[in-house]
C-alpha cells in the first residue's frame, strides 16, 4: 500500500408512461425531448428492471457510481472535471431517478449486475470505475466478480462492510435519526461538507438523497448497503486501485480507507486533509486531478 496525503492549494417524476419507444434493447422516453431535457435511455437488467443511464463526453469510459439512495445527480458538480480526458457513464440505481423501482430486496451485488447490463447495452467491454460511498461498495463487487469488465478502480469514502469495517459512532447515528427532519438534514449536511464550504455554498445539494424515491426503495437501499460485506472478495481484485478518503469523514470513518488499501493487492491510499464525506465535491481541485492522474498512470483502456 502506498499512502499519499494531498493538500489543498486553492478554493474553489419517473417518466415512464405510454410515450416510450424501444431503441435496440434500450428504452428512450420521448417526453424528455418535448420538455427540453435529455431523453431517458435505459438498459434492461436480467430481472426485467429498467436501469436509466447517462453517457456524456468522448473518450475511454469512466463509470461514476453514486452513494446510497442517490441518483446520477450526485456527480453533477464534478462530472465535467473528467471530460477533457474521458467520457463519463452514470446510472440511476434501481429505486432511484428514472429507473424502475421494484419493491423487492436489493443488494450491492445486484447493483453491480445492473452496471454490467448498462455496459452490455452500450457495447462497452471494459471501463474504469470510480465509486463513492455505497457506490464504492458496488465498485468492489464489480471489480471482484467481473474482473474482465473493470480496468482501473477508484474507491472513494467507502468501506469493505461487514464485521471488519469501522462503523460510524453512535453520536453520528443519533444526529441522523433526529425526529426533526430539518435537524437531521442539517446533521447530514455537516457530515458531508465543512462549515466553511457550506457558508459559501447554500445549495441546492445533490448528495443528500433522491427526493423522488418511494419509501420502499429507501428501505431497500439502506439494507443493501448495510448488508454489504466484500472482505473475502477484496484480495481477488486485480485492477489497479486507488483509495480516496477525507481525513475528517465521520459518516464513513476514515479508518476504512486503510483497511481497503491493505486488503486489495497493490492499492494506493490518498487522503484529502479536512475532507468530509463529500470530499470529491468540496475538494474537487485535489480529488479530480488525483483520479485523472491515477487513471493516466494505470488505465489500459
Amino acid at each position: 500500500m502506498t499512502t499519499t496525503t494531498y493538500r489543498q492549494v486553492s478554493d474553489i417524476p419517473v417518466l415512464w408512461g405510454d410515450r416510450v419507444r424501444a431503441v435496440g434493447d434500450s428504452i428512450t422516453d420521448t417526453r424528455a425531448l418535448s420538455e427540453g431535457t435529455r431523453p431517458v435511455t435505459c438498459a434492461t437488467a436480467s430481472d426485467g428492471t429498467r436501469i436509466a443511464y447517462q453517457l456524456r463526453g468522448v473518450g475511454a469510459p469512466l463509470v461514476l457510481l453514486a452513494g446510497q439512495a442517490n441518483n446520477h445527480h450526485w456527480w453533477d458538480a464534478v462530472r465535467d472535471d473528467f471530460h477533457p480526458a474521458r467520457s463519463t457513464l452514470t446510472l440511476d440505481y434501481r429505486g432511484t431517478g428514472d429507473s424502475d423501482k421494484p419493491d423487492s430486496p436489493y443488494s450491492t451485488e445486484q447493483f453491480a449486475q445492473d452496471v454490467i447490463a448498462v455496459l452490455d447495452e452500450l457495447g462497452i467491454d471494459r471501463a474504469d470505475v470510480y465509486g463513492t460511498s455505497m457506490g464504492g461498495r458496488v465498485a468492489q463487487q464489480l471489480a471482484a466478480r467481473y474482473p474482465h469488465r473493470v480496468g482501473a478502480l477508484v474507491l472513494g469514502c467507502t468501506s469493505p462492510g461487514g464485521p471488519h469495517s469501522v462503523e460510524r459512532g453512535n453520536d453520528v447515528r443519533r444526529a441522523l435519526a433526529q425526529s426533526d427532519p430539518a435537524a437531521a438534514r442539517q446533521a447530514l449536511l455537516e457530515l458531508m461538507y465543512t462549515p466553511r464550504w457550506l457558508a459559501d455554498h447554500p445549495g441546492p445539494h445533490h448528495t443528500l438523497g433522491d427526493p423522488g424515491m418511494p419509501a420502499h426503495s429507501r428501505r431497500h437501499h439502506l439494507r443493501a448497503s448495510n448488508r454489504h460485506n466484500a472482505w473475502d472478495l477484496l484480495p481477488s481484485i486485480g485492477s489497479p486501485t486507488l483509495v480516496l478518503h477525507g481525513t475528517d469523514d465521520l459518516l464513513n470513518p476514515t479508518a476504512n480507507a486503510a483497511l481497503l488499501a491493505d486488503r486489495i493487492p497493490g492499492a494506493r491510499l490518498h487522503l484529502i486533509p479536512e475532507g468530509r464525506h463529500a470530499y470529491f465535491e468540496e475538494f474537487r481541485q485535489l480529488a479530480s486531478p488525483a483520479v485523472l492522474e491515477f487513471l493516466h498512470q494505470t488505465s489500459t483502456l
